[in-house]
């Protein structure tokens, strides 16, 4: 694969770093660690634990805070946040290869499909019934998408993603292998011994520059719909039950269970394999911790902690007596 190669001074207007090199058309090529960084890489130190590699790197140039920038003995990029300018770099050397916009003759596709312009879709996709596919999208190898189904603009979908009926995703989503939308919700309803399935009759609807990751489960609502906020970014190995709300810009890393009826607010972060029983309430700007049990509701800016989850502090005064 051929590297594409870019100035400093263009790297440090993109990413809106202060350029401090000797020489600001130096040709950079890719990036990596403070370590591993050789002279036609960048690299970056947003976590002082690093901040001794600083006087052995090999890098061409250093994204790092200006408390930092004397000790950088390389070109340095200067932005208060460091690992912000990583995530831009990041972007410039994106090496993902890019579909034609074609549809492959192996593809099925319902009639009644409507697909925007420049769509891609790849081999054995199976298209259903009054499923639209918005401008732009790109669909991987082996993807499902059932009726009623809506995928908007700028989406990227990877191979062996499935899409069960009536389940809506906003523009600028990206759905990696294996996760699935709309598969029906733990729902059934004891009688003399025996489990009678409730129908599951909601649907799935994700907002827009949302990211799902390998191998997550999103299931439908019972009644109503399983809603996913803008801007949520989901880890792999997650499961959310039905009913589930989730508010804008969460975070959510791997593992993590949610179950049905739980309503998280917005900008919370929750760490891996966390655990939610239902009808409880998460408020925004929370942090809850790894492997937390959590089984009431929190208010807003909460940190969260433990098993069973309490507030932060609580879990270190306890800890500390013990």
């Amino acid at each position: 694969m051929t590297l594409k190669a870019i100035s400093l001074a263009e790297i440090a207007e993109k990413i809106g770093a202060t350029l401090i090199a000797k020489d600001d058309q130096v040709m950079v090529s890719g990036v990596s660690t403070l370590e591993l960084a050789g002279a036609e890489q960048i690299t970056f130190l947003a976590n002082p634990s690093y901040r001794k590699q600083l006087a052995t790197t090999q890098a061409a140039a250093v994204i790092i805070h200006p408390d930092m920038q004397d000790e950088c003995l390389v070109s340095a990029l200067v932005m208060n946040n460091p690992y912000m300018g990583f995530a831009k770099v990041s972007q410039l050397f994106n090496n993902l290869p890019v579909q034609a916009a074609i549809i492959h003759h192996s593809a099925t596709i319902a009639e009644t499909a409507v697909i925007g312009e420049g769509v891609s879709i790849a081999a054995n996709v199976v298209i259903g019934e009054y499923v639209e596919v918005g401008a732009g999208t790109r669909i991987g190898p082996n993807c499902v998408i059932s009726d009623h189904s809506i995928l908007g603009e700028q989406c990227l979908l990877h191979a062996n993603v499935v899409m069960y009926h009536d389940v809506i995703i906003g523009n600028h989503c990206i759905l990696h292998s294996g996760c699935v939308l709309g598969a029906d919700g733990f729902g059934f309803a004891p009688d003399g011994g025996e489990w009678v399935k409730i129908a599951q009759l909601g649907g799935v609807r994700l907002g827009n520059h949302v990211e799902v990751g390998a191998n997550t489960t999103i299931d439908r609502g019972a009644l109503g719909n399983t809603t996913i906020g803008n801007g949520v970014k989901l880890d792999n190995q997650i499961q959310i039950a039905h009913n589930v709300e989730i508010g804008e810009d969460t975070a959510i890393a791997s593992q993590t269970g949610i179950s049905g009826s739980t309503k998280i607010g917005d900008r919370v972060i929750i760490a891996g394999q966390a655990g939610f029983v239902g009808h409880v309430h998460i408020g925004d700007d929370s942090f809850v911790g790894a492997k937390a049990g959590i089984s009431k509701s929190f208010p807003a800016a909460s940190k969260i902690s433990g098993y069973p989850a309490r507030n932060l502090m609580d879990v270190r005064r306890s800890d500390a007596a013990v």
